[in-house]
């Protein structure tokens, strides 16, 4: 599991690094300019291509992942854009972890 959290934790540096070097013209980079509404304009045009590529009646694994990447790549876009940690994540996933969901939901009302 280490190599797979390191992946994220290399993304995640790469994503600061573009969003602290403004002379950046990646696209990442553009994303940032664009600032959080766009961000979310893509999370949110990627979640639908994920949803489709889920609901096809002859499901490609292929493209699901394909699809799944793209989505959690603009996410941690985000969590870039706002400072936030994407370990943040991993903890509040493991906090949860054997706490049903609805258990956890009623929690936060």
């Amino acid at each position: 599991m280490s190599e797979k959290k390191d992946i994220l934790e290399r993304l995640s540096s790469l994503l600061i690094e573009r969003k602290n070097y403004t002379e950046d013209n990646s696209y990442t980079n553009q994303l940032y300019s664009a600032g959080n509404a766009k961000i979310l304009k893509k999370i949110e045009e990627e979640a639908s291509e994920l949803i489709e590529a889920g609901s096809e009646e002859r499901v490609i694994k292929k493209e699901i992942v394909h699809e799944a990447a793209d989505l959690w790549f603009h996410t941690m876009v985000l969590l870039a854009f706002n400072e936030i940690n994407p370990l943040e994540i991993l903890n509040e996933l493991e906090r949860r972890e054997g706490i049903s969901g609805i258990e956890e939901k009623s929690r936060r009302s």
